[in-house]
């Protein structure tokens, strides 16, 4: 802390996200000092048996993203390095507990904090002998994921594998109330207490709730049932979390805690109640570093959403100060992964393309599915457009994993059994000139143009 009674907070997020942009003017906003910890500006050194970071910072709040990327423990490992300088909000510990779905499961059913009924096994033999248990319906899911991905729903006699790619995976009791519309209520949690929660209903065709999916949200703040807060700010409290975003769900017996989310999204909470965990975030690290804060500015604040450009943002990397993307080459190897299992095929990137799509034999093999809907696409010759199955699947690639909903149509005429579409390659700068196929002829073949 500075002579003058400033905290300097170090928010570390290694992604840009409108949740760490808030956090970080929160901090300035309260009189403080934010700064953003990214890999351009973030260093430890050990000299003379001393550890330092740079920059210096009296405290961190993590926000490390970890559940899309191909190896969180990496992630884990990093914030375990600055936790040992630091005093840190969200430590590694109760991160990995937290982003580990199963995990969670297990430390709050040992609390006695309602869950639903889940079997994680280690083979495929042991996880499809205790399927009969959870009827005629289950979700399948994997330990670490976000956004509603890598989650399926699953019928009696479909066969699972443990692992989706490189997660584990389980199933679940699917629970609802409700045969109209699936629906689940977020609470958000912040140093045990309520800031604010809302119900999220699946959207049309869907039983998953994630905002992400298009879900509609409805503010509950002041409905909650005084047992389930408690089941929530407890949730929190025995992970180990500062602040989190707890998932709880209805069942005709009672409620039951469906996740504890260490990056829970701030948008669909905004919406619904018109408040913004993020000031709430910067002052209880500001006063864990010492400092003080008013508690009328911090409720104030709340009532904004500022996602603007904060202060205490490093030079970005690359040209120009523009941050560098992930390149990724007209063809790819990529692993494709669904409930039974994964493949690793090179796949086509078209930036025409709005979705992703996949052969089919592949989609059988891996166990994509089931089919979630149909999608009419456009093609350059068939100007009505063709009806074809949609699926969701896992995709890995540069170094991150991303669940999409892929059409399927027979490819087995076409050089390659997958096609990336913009719901992928949003996320990378395309170069044309690189692929992993070496030299070998471009296919000619009807690529999708739009989606009706």
């Amino acid at each position: 802390m500075s002579d003058d009674g400033s905290v300097t907070v170090g928010v570390l997020s290694l992604h840009t996200s409108k949740e760490t942009k808030a956090i970080l003017n929160a901090v300035a906003d309260l009189g403080h000092q934010p700064v953003w910890l990214r890999e351009e500006n973030t260093a430890v050194s050990i000299e003379d048996g001393t550890a330092t970071m740079e920059p210096d910072v009296d405290v961190i709040a993590n926000r490390l993203l970890l559940t899309n990327t191909e190896q969180p423990a990496e992630g884990l490992g990093l914030a375990s390095v600055f936790a040992g300088l630091k005093p840190m909000l969200n430590p590694p510990a109760a991160q990995l507990d937290a982003v580990h779905k199963f995990a969670t499961a297990t430390k709050l059913a040992a609390e006695g904090i309602p869950v639903p009924d889940a079997l994680l096994a280690l083979s495929a033999d042991r996880l499809n002998a205790g399927r009969e248990r959870f009827g005629d319906g289950a979700v399948f899911k994997t330990a670490i994921g976000t956004h509603g991905g890598g989650t399926w729903w699953v019928g009696p006699d479909e066969q699972v594998n443990p692992r989706v790619g490189l997660r584990q995976a389980f199933l679940q009791s699917y629970i609802d109330h409700d045969a109209d519309r699936h629906s689940d209520l977020r609470v958000y949690v912040v140093d045990d207490r309520i800031v604010g929660a809302m119900h999220r209903f699946a959207p049309e065709g869907e039983w998953r709730t994630n905002v992400a999916l298009g879900g509609d949200v409805t503010d509950a703040t002041d409905q909650i049932p005084e047992d389930v807060a408690s089941m929530a700010t407890r949730s929190a409290a025995v992970i180990g979390l500062d602040y989190a975003g707890v998932d709880i769900i209805q069942g005709e017996d009672g409620w039951y805690v469906l996740e504890v989310n260490p990056t829970a999204g701030f948008r669909g909470l905004f919406e619904a109640t018109g408040r913004s965990p993020a000031p709430h975030i910067a002052a209880l690290a500001i006063e864990a570093g010492g400092g003080t804060v008013d508690d009328g500015r911090v409720f104030d604040l709340s009532a904004t959403l500022d996602d603007s450009p904060p202060p205490g943002r490093p030079p970005r990397a690359g040209l120009g100060g523009q941050e560098s993307p992930v390149v990724i080459g007209y063809t790819e190897e990529v692993v494709v992964s669904g409930t039974s299992g994964s493949e690793t095929v090179i796949a086509k990137s078209d930036t025409g393309a709005g979705r992703t799509s996949i052969d089919t034999q592949l989609a059988a093999a891996i166990g994509a599915g089931p089919i979630r809907s149909m999608t009419r696409v456009k093609s350059g010759s068939v100007k009505t457009g063709k009806a074809r199955p949609v699926v969701d699947i896992v995709v890995g690639i540069g170094g991150h994993q991303h669940t999409v909903t892929a059409s399927v149509e027979d490819r087995s005429h076409m050089d390659y059994p997958m096609l990336l579409g913009r719901d992928i390659l949003e996320h990378y700068q395309v170069d044309v000139r690189r692929r992993t196929d070496a030299e070998g002829e471009a296919e000619s073949e009807e690529e999708e143009l739009a989606e009706e």
